[in-house]
């Protein structure tokens, strides 16, 4: 027998639009992904710490700092759209976009200062999930990137044509977009954060 409850999730689960369910399931499947491999990355650990004696990257804490600026700079998204000022919205857009690129490369500087220790993919087992870890994060960051080429396209259009600023403005569809975006950015920026204590313990 169905309780309120639910009834209660199929009926909000029935009232989102399809992007909604896609973003929310998608967060929940990488959630159990990173969960997973960061048990076998733990248990790597046993009976020895492989990392000891190693030196977490610096790029990695730079890549940190990077991407918590990024979250915070971006909920100004959500405030240029209610302010109906999307070149504004598009600069910013180019923003988070730079910054997600640079994380990117100081990811690529720390694998090579990773290999550099003598740390790579087919070495040590806890090397081996540390580069899975971050590969994996990073194709998640990639993905939120190509949303980013998305929506600034669409901005850009409503930018060069005041008909297209109107419709882009008042159409709850594109607010709906820029909150999953955000929401989404905000998941990948906790993820790595999640990570990168886990690895600065295991360093």
């Amino acid at each position: 027998m169905k309780t309120k409850t639910d009834h209660g999730w199929v009926q909000k689960m029935e009232k989102m639009h399809p992007y909604q369910t896609i973003v929310y399931l998608g967060m929940v499947g990488s959630g159990l992904i990173f969960l997973f491999l960061t048990i076998a990355f733990l248990s790597s650990f046993y009976p020895q710490n492989n990392l000891e004696g190693y030196q977490l990257p610096t790029p990695f804490w730079l890549s940190t700092f990077v991407l918590v600026a990024s979250s915070f700079l971006i909920n100004r998204l959500i405030h240029f759209y209610h302010k109906g000022r999307p070149y504004h919205l598009e600069r910013f857009l180019w923003v988070i976009f730079s910054l997600g690129l640079l994380f990117t490369a100081l990811q690529f500087w720390g694998w090579s200062d990773l290999n550099q220790q003598g740390i790579d993919f087919a070495g040590i087992p806890s090397g081996s999930y540390l580069f899975v870890l971050t590969g994996i994060h990073i194709l998640h960051l990639l993905g939120v990137l190509i949303f980013v080429i998305v929506l600034l396209w669409e901005v850009h259009q409503s930018v060069l044509d005041p008909v297209k600023d109107l419709v882009f403005i008042t159409n709850p569809f594109v607010k709906m977009k820029l909150k999953l975006f955000i929401t989404y950015w905000h998941f990948v920026d906790f993820i790595w954060l999640l990570l990168f204590i886990l690895f600065s313990i295991a360093f």
